[in-house]
């Protein structure tokens, strides 16, 4: 028998059996997983080359060549809780030549269909998993990443059980439903060596970044000021109609509820009208919109290793303020209203010299003529994910942090909550960014944490 190969095959010493995806060794011991240095393919096929002399066809594609991306260098992807957001983070992943996508663990069984079916037409092939309980999607060990893209009160649970289970995580925002819970997931993610990205998007969009230069570079005076838009804080603790549950093969009630108490089911719920009830969200939907604007408000205020030390909500009519003061005497005002219409999601800085605003729309206005030839031109809406998820398969790929990572999300979650916290108590808080807890008020930090259902409790 003959053996034929194109010019672009490479003929090895041996037949290995392996998968195609990058190669990770992982050990547990006690709670922490460690993980080595990842072994590529093209090096076993070398050492295979080495150990045995007969000789085999290995497939160009196998090496990425003709354009193909290398098995080795493919990084292989998961999703739990793909829906509306989920679906968009996801779009801008499936095209990429260097991931594949291979199983979707949602408690609905419409939506593991739809995001089977969206990944079955990127590969060609109807290989996707499904599964209705995501630890069976995290028991894999072919899969390399996930993403996450439940509701808030799975986010942070998700997460830590992904970086034991040795995945890299894109987790949407809001991370953490408390204080306690962003600490722990930062401390998971570095505990365990995971790479990390926290769905603000924003990081990693031009409009936005510029705008934090010129903040950052003192092209504005000495900064003294900075604005985040916010929702209409609600804070909600009723119950909606109970209905009959349908079947866990349908929705999975129970694993929908997560970590979140028990309550009756009903199909606003799943259908994401959760949003505002205590149970479900996080930092009584403050965190919507300020997860993402406090936060780039911490880059402009070079604040992402801190948190401000004052928390000061006002109330009008019809309107939520809340006014923060960093340790430096820095400004920051969350706020609804006063807008320049820029998009959504718009931030302010200001400084002594000028001032500069921007928002989803990519569009900046700044007060400073001598600024306004060195805008950029918008290039993608505020909302749109691409450039972030990017970013972070990259860092899957390199193992640097990413634009978002646990460590920034842990301060301005923190910074949120802490804002949150304050308006729900009605009074000034002073807080402690070192230790990570209010100053002489039990009650505020009492509210740092909240209990878990079981088995969920961390």
């Amino acid at each position: 028998m003959s053996l034929e190969a194109t010019e672009h095959d490479l003929i090895v010493g041996a037949v290995i059996t392996v998968t195609d995806r990058r190669f990770a060794l992982r050990q547990t011991k006690g709670n922490t997983m460690k993980t080595t240095r990842p072994i590529s393919r093209r090096t076993i096929l070398k050492t295979a080359v080495a150990a045995f002399g007969t000789p085999w066809i290995v497939p160009s594609s196998a090496l990425g060549r003709n354009g193909t991306v290398a098995p080795s260098e493919r990084i292989v992807l998961g999703g739990i809780g793909i829906r509306n957001r989920g679906s968009k983070v996801l779009g801008t992943m499936l095209p990429q030549p260097d991931v594949r996508f291979v199983a979707i663990a949602d408690v609905r069984a419409d939506r593991r269909k739809a995001v089977k079916e969206m990944a079955d037409k990127t590969n060609g092939d109807s290989a996707c998993a499904m599964y209705r309980d995501f630890r069976q999607l995290l028991d894999r060990n072919d899969i390399d990443a996930v993403l996450i893209a439940t509701g808030d009160r799975w986010h942070a649970t998700a997460s830590m059980m992904a970086a034991e289970a040795g995945k890299d995580i894109y987790s949407e925002k809001p991370c953490a439903i408390t204080i306690e819970l962003a600490q722990r997931l930062a401390d998971t993610i570095q505990r365990t060596g995971r790479v990390f990205q926290c769905g603000t998007q924003r990081r990693s969009i031009s409009n936005f970044i510029h705008a934090i230069q010129l903040a950052r570079t003192g092209k504005l005076g000495n900064l003294h000021t900075l604005h985040a838009s916010i929702y209409k804080l609600q804070d909600r603790h009723d119950w909606l109609p109970a209905e009959p549950e349908p079947s866990k093969e349908l929705v999975d009630w129970d694993m929908w509820l997560g970590p979140a108490p028990w309550r009756p089911y009903n199909h606003a719920y799943v259908d994401g009208r959760w949003r505002g009830y205590y149970d479900f969200d996080s930092g009584a939907k403050l965190l919507d919109w300020g997860a993402h604007t406090l936060d780039l408000c911490q880059a402009a205020g070079g604040a992402d290793g801190s948190t401000p030390v004052e928390y000061e909500p006002l109330y009008t009519k019809g309107d939520n303020v809340i006014h923060c003061k960093y340790a430096n005497g820095l400004k920051l005002i969350l706020r609804r209203t006063g807008w320049l219409g820029l998009g959504t999601c718009p931030v302010r800085f200001e400084g002594d010299e000028g001032w500069v605003e921007t928002g989803d729309s990519g569009r900046i206005a700044v007060s400073l003529d001598s600024l306004r030839a060195e805008l950029p031109d918008p290039t993608i809406a505020g909302t749109m994910p691409s450039t972030h998820t990017r970013n972070f398969l990259n860092c899957v790929k390199s193992r640097a942090k990413t634009a978002a990572n646990e460590n920034i999300m842990r301060k301005s979650h923190i910074a949120c909550h802490a804002a949150a916290i304050a308006w729900k108590l009605r009074r000034k808080l002073t807080f402690d960014p070192i230790a990570e807890e209010f100053i002489g008020d039990e009650e505020a930090n009492r509210m740092r944490s909240r209990a878990m259902r079981r088995p969920w409790t961390i």
